[in-house]
């Protein structure tokens, strides 16, 4: 079972270790499977579950919803986004309904800012904050925000009651280390990965066929994923929203919580896959 824990600013603790539904929902030929190893996830501790408005318009939601419908809401902690242009009053409180009705439950543990857009931060704020109030969410925070973006948003009213930035982060993928989680840290707001295996493309290939990687993930008796969502989950203020559309990935990720490297393996991997030392553009894909 996964315990660890990330603690919000509020007091509220965050499962560490999730899963992610981007692209799950979208063919009814797999939905059976994905409501198992969702439910399977939740079985082994994995009660972070993330999702958008925007993942198949809806269908993602959709997909999760009959995949907690049995269980108890109480266990879980439910993500999910919102548009950019429906983050203003004009849209907010009904696409978060709309969430809510296609998820079959009442509240939200989480709602994110799905990426920076053109309604106002401030007003987005006030929404968020008013969402709480009635209830429909317990907190808020946004996704796909660089540090000039975090800025921007605590200078507005109610802003520093952002709860979480989630962001692209892995191995192959260390940008927010550089200015941006440090910053995070300095405000008391927590990190969600994404993609925290590099799911897909060149750069995952290359991560899945490194030498150093491959050595110490065998050392272990581990997949190279494994070791990857075990590097996106060694500090304690960063939680990772793994995707599995298998019975067996839900597994292997459900594990990865528990590898444990020694510094040495640790610095192996830092020395083959170093933090940039200076500011990146926040990786997005």
């Amino acid at each position: 079972m996964n315990e660890r824990t990330v603690r919000l600013k509020d007091g509220g603790l965050m499962p560490a270790l999730g899963q992610g539904t981007w692209h799950m929902g979208d063919h009814k030929n797999t939905e059976g499977q994905e409501i198992e190893s969702i439910r399977l996830g939740i079985s082994l501790g994995m009660t972070l579950l993330d999702t958008a408005e925007m993942y198949g318009e809806g269908a993602s939601e959709r997909m999760l919803g009959k995949a907690i419908a049995p269980l108890r809401r109480e266990e879980l902690f439910l993500v999910s986004k919102v548009y950019p242009w429906n983050a203003g009053r004009d849209n907010i409180f009904k696409s978060c309904e709309n969430s809510l009705k296609r998820l079959g439950t009442d509240y939200l543990d989480l709602y994110l800012l799905h990426w920076p857009g053109s309604v106002p931060l401030g007003e987005t704020v006030e929404c968020m904050e008013r969402l709480v109030v009635d209830g429909k969410i317990a907190r808020w925070g946004v996704s796909n925000f660089d540090t000039d973006d975090m800025e921007k948003l605590f200078s507005v009213p109610g802003g520093e009651k952002c709860a979480v930035n989630q962001v692209l982060y892995h191995l192959g993928s260390r940008g927010v280390e550089y200015g941006l989680l440090p910053w995070l840290r300095g405000h008391g707001v927590a990190m969600m990965a994404y993609c925290p295996v590099a799911q897909g493309g060149i750069l995952g290939r290359q991560l899945l066929m490194d030498k150093t990687l491959n050595e110490i993930a065998g050392a272990h008796g581990i997949t190279v994923i494994q070791l990857l969502l075990a590097f996106a989950l060694r500090r304690q203020d960063v939680a990772a929203i793994p995707k599995a559309g298998t019975p067996q990935h839900t597994r292997e990720n459900a594990k990865a919580g528990e590898i444990r490297l020694a510094d040495a393996e640790w610095e192996r991997i830092e020395t083959a896959f170093p933090a940039p030392a200076h500011k990146v553009p926040l990786d997005i894909q």
